[in-house]
């Protein structure tokens, strides 16, 4: 069966007895539930991938036809998931990462020869260090294809242990992850509010500011880290702000904050990607703003020459401190 990349991975089509009507289920009709799910609108991903509104609209009434459920609640505000909608996106990003995963895979084999780097992260590319050291490698490699993969922490360590990746660059630690690991930049903790909110009247905020606020994390990363970050600012718990943990994406998050049903923690490099109606502000303490650190992690057995210009240029881009390990 003949795949293709991105949006145009149509060949793979899922039908059956279980599926309602003859509309048979196609990656296209996955990308488009899960990238509406992501950008918290249907404009919004229609732009993302290029098609007309109507066309994505069209999609997504024919999965919901064909499973037989709602995956979103419409509304002026946008769009969100509903409880079914959920489990369905749920699956869907699991059967894209693994045909995105098989025509990576594939692609590596076929452009050994001319060369390639998979990068995998696990936060905004909108915007900071982060965009701006992928666009200067693509500039000082551009016969390099350099490919990027965004997923969860656990999927990325895991596609670096098998080769399918070749670097990741993530906050936190990989303790279980076994290789080199070079620290490099850091970002500090923005709380994204809507702009009629009180504390955006403030220029900073301090995080016993958030007592009685309802902040509002995403179960991807980095949401935990937000949330031990919060306890460990707040010890104690009648300080604390209350806490509600959603299964859908950053966008989506942002989404809830327009709507005014809480406000939530991001990274600066998040500002990049504009949303309507929503302010951030820098958290602070008593030692001043909150950080977190990003390191980059690769294998000390891989040979590729792609990764090795590229780690020169990470060492020349962030010289200190150097290697972690």
């Amino acid at each position: 069966m003949p795949f293709r990349r991105g949006s145009e991975m149509s060949g793979c089509k899922f039908s059956g007895r279980h599926l309602r009507g003859s509309t048979a289920l196609e990656l296209k009709h996955l990308r488009s539930a899960v990238t509406a799910a992501e950008s918290g609108s249907f404009r919004k991903a229609a732009e993302l991938l290029r098609l007309q509104q109507s066309s994505l609209s069209r999609s997504i009434r024919q999965i919901e036809n064909s499973l037989g459920v709602t995956i979103f609640e419409r509304s002026s505000g946008g769009i969100s998931p509903t409880v079914a909608g959920q489990s369905v996106l749920r699956l869907a990003r699991t059967i894209l990462e693994e045909c995105d995963a098989l025509v990576s895979t594939a692609r590596s084999v076929q452009n050994s020869e001319t060369g390639r780097l998979a990068v995998g992260f696990c936060t905004s590319l909108s915007a900071g260090n982060l965009q701006a050291t992928f666009l200067s490698f693509k500039q000082l490699v551009p016969h390099v294809e350099f490919a990027t993969v965004e997923r969860s922490r656990t999927r990325l360590a895991t596609a670096l242990r098998t080769g399918m990746l070749d670097i990741l660059i993530v906050t936190g630690n990989l303790p279980s992850l076994e290789g080199k690991t070079m620290r490099l930049w850091s970002e500090r903790v923005l709380a994204a509010l809507p702009q009629d909110h009180a504390l955006a009247a403030r220029e900073t905020l301090y995080w016993t500011d958030l007592r009685g606020e309802t902040v509002l994390l995403s179960h991807y990363d980095p949401g935990r880290e937000f949330e031990d970050l919060l306890v460990s600012k707040l010890v104690v718990p009648e300080d604390r702000p209350i806490i509600q943990r959603h299964d859908v994406s950053r966008g989506i998050i942002k989404s809830l904050i327009s709507m005014k049903a809480g406000i939530s923690l991001v990274l600066e490099s998040d500002m990049g990607a504009s949303f309507s109606g929503l302010v951030y502000r820098e958290l602070r303490d008593g030692g001043g703003p909150s950080r977190f650190e990003y390191s980059a992690y690769w294998r000390a057995e891989n040979e590729n020459p792609a990764l090795k210009a590229f780690l020169a240029m990470l060492c020349e881009r962030y010289p200190s401190p150097r290697l972690a390990r």
